[in-house]
C-alpha cells in the first residue's frame, strides 16, 4: 500500500511538473509575442494615420516590420532615376523607432537591476498601452511619433527585462520566448492588415488592439509560475541590502528540492560591481558582435535595398512585390526563431559571414539587375529571415549556457543591444546608399 502511495504520489508530482512547464513555456511565448506586438503594428498604424492627417502626399515611409499593412505610393523624386524610389529611404522611420530601444539596451542593464520585474514590466505594459490609445487619437504628426517612441521603449525595455527573468526558469523557455517574438511580426502585420482590409479604420483597429497589453499583464502576473521566493515587488539585491549570502543559498536549495535535473532552473545574478559588470561585457563581445553584423547586414537588405528591388514585368506591382518581401521574412523569422528545440548552432559568426554574403549579393542585384525575376529574391529573402531569427535564438541561447549562475541575469540583459545596434547603424548607412541609387 505504500508503494501505491508513493507511486501516486510521484505520479502527481510529475503532473504538476509537467503543468508547470507548459504554463510556463505558453506564458513565454504569449510574453514574446505580445511584446513585440506594438513594436511591429505601430509604425504601420502611425503611417496610416499620417497619411489621413497630411493633405500633400510628399512622402510615405514603409518599414520591414510593417509587412503587409504597409502601402507603397509611387512618389517621384523629382529625378530620371532608373528605380522607383520614395522621396525618402524607409530607414527614417525605422531610425526613429529603434532609436529609443537602442538607449535603453545601453544604459538600463547597469541599474535596472534595482527595479523589481513586477514594476518593470507594469511600466512596459502601460507604455504599450499609451502607444496604442495615442496613435489612434492623434490629431498631428508629433503625436503620432510620440506613439511609436511609447511602443519602442516598451518593446526595448520588455526584450532585456525578459531576456533576464529566463535565468530564474529552466532553459526551454528561450525557444517559447524566440518564437513568440518571431511570430509578433507574422500575426501583428496580419491581424492589422486583415482588419484594415474589411473596413475597420486604423484608429479603431488600434484600440481593439489594446487587448495585447491586456494578455502580456496576464500572462506574466497569472500564466508563469514563479520560482520559490521570486522577489515579485521588491528589490532583490542593492548596495544597502541586507540580505545574506545564507539567504540565496536557502532560494537555491528550495530550487533543488523542487527540481534535482540537470536542467534546474537558474538562479538570477547576485549583487555585481561594477568592475564585475564590464567584465561580463567585455566577455560577451563575441555574441553581441556576431548578433549586431547579422543584424547589420540584414536590415541593411530590408531599409536600404529591399524598395529597389523591383521587377517592371512581373505579373505582381510595385507594392505587392515589396509585401511579398516582407512576408516572406517574417516568416523566415518566426520559423528560425522557433527552431531552438529542433537544432543549436554555436558558430554565430558563420551566420554572420552568411548573412553579410547575401546583403552583397542583393546589393549586386540591385546595381547591376542580373536576376531574371522576382522568385529567386523570395527564395533569397526568405532565407535573409532563417539567418536572422537563428542567430538570435542560438545567441542567447548559449550565453545563458555558458555564462555562470551568478553573472547569468545580468549577461542576458547586456547581450540585448546586439541586435539593436545593428539594426540602428544598419539604418544610417541606408541613407546614402538610398540616395546614390535613387540618383543613377
Amino acid at each position: 500500500m505504500d508503494r501505491a502511495l508513493n507511486a501516486d504520489v510521484i505520479q502527481h508530482h510529475h503532473l504538476n511538473d509537467r503543468i508547470k512547464q507548459w504554463r510556463n513555456w505558453s506564458g513565454f511565448w504569449l510574453i514574446g509575442l505580445c511584446n513585440n506586438f506594438a513594436y511591429v503594428v505601430m509604425l504601420s498604424a502611425a503611417q496610416d494615420i499620417l497619411t489621413n492627417q497630411e493633405s500633400k502626399n510628399t512622402t510615405v515611409l514603409n518599414t520591414s516590420l510593417s509587412v503587409l499593412a504597409t502601402e507603397f505610393k509611387d512618389v517621384s523624386t523629382g529625378n530620371s532615376s532608373r528605380y522607383d524610389c520614395n522621396s525618402l529611404s524607409t530607414a527614417a522611420v525605422l531610425l526613429a523607432d529603434i532609436l529609443p530601444t537602442l538607449v535603453i539596451k545601453l544604459s538600463a542593464p547597469l541599474v535596472i537591476h534595482k527595479v523589481p520585474y513586477g514594476f518593470r514590466i507594469l511600466f512596459c505594459v502601460v507604455m504599450a498601452t499609451a502607444s496604442f490609445i495615442i496613435v489612434s487619437l492623434s490629431s498631428t504628426v508629433w503625436m503620432s511619433i510620440i506613439g511609436v517612441i511609447f511602443a519602442s521603449t516598451s518593446a526595448g525595455l520588455g526584450e532585456l527585462s525578459f531576456l533576464a527573468l529566463t535565468v530564474f526558469y529552466s532553459r526551454d523557455v528561450l525557444g517559447a520566448w524566440g518564437s513568440g517574438t518571431g511570430g509578433a511580426g507574422v500575426l501583428g502585420a496580419l491581424l492589422y492588415s486583415g482588419l484594415t482590409q474589411v473596413g475597420v479604420s486604423p484608429q479603431v483597429t488600434l484600440l481593439i488592439m489594446l487587448t495585447i497589453p491586456f494578455t502580456m499583464l496576464i500572462s506574466y502576473f497569472f500564466l508563469l509560475v514563479p520560482p520559490p521566493s521570486f522577489p515579485q515587488w521588491k528589490q532583490r539585491e542593492s548596495d544597502n541590502s541586507i540580505e545574506t549570502s545564507e539567504e540565496r543559498q536557502r532560494l537555491m536549495v528550495e530550487c533543488q528540492e523542487e527540481q534535482e535535473t540537470s536542467s534546474q532552473e537558474d538562479r538570477g545574478s547576485g549583487l555585481l560591481t561594477l568592475t564585475e559588470k564590464f567584465h561580463i561585457i567585455k566577455g560577451l563581445i563575441p555574441f553581441v558582435s556576431a548578433l549586431g553584423l547579422v543584424y547589420y547586414a540584414e536590415y541593411f537588405i530590408n531599409q536600404g535595398l529591399m524598395e529597389l528591388l523591383y521587377f517592371r514585368n512581373f505579373f505582381l506591382t510595385h507594392a505587392e512585390q515589396y509585401r511579398w518581401y516582407q512576408t516572406l521574412y517574417q516568416v523566415g523569422v518566426f520559423i528560425s526563431r522557433s527552431s531552438l528545440c529542433c537544432m543549436k548552432i554555436r558558430k554565430l559568426w558563420i551566420l554572420a559571414l552568411l548573412q553579410v554574403l547575401n546583403a552583397v549579393l542583393v546589393l549586386l542585384e540591385v546595381y547591376y539587375q542580373f536576376l531574371p525575376n522576382a522568385w529567386l529574391v523570395f527564395v533569397i529573402i526568405f532565407y535573409e529571415g532563417l539567418l536572422g531569427g537563428t542567430a538570435y535564438v542560438n545567441t542567447f541561447y548559449f550565453i545563458s549556457k555558458e555564462t555562470e549562475d551568478r553573472q547569468r541575469e545580468f549577461a542576458m540583459a547586456a547581450a540585448s543591444v546586439g541586435d539593436s545596434l545593428g539594426i540602428a547603424l544598419a539604418a544610417v548607412t541606408a541613407f546614402p546608399v538610398h540616395k546614390y541609387f535613387c540618383s543613377l
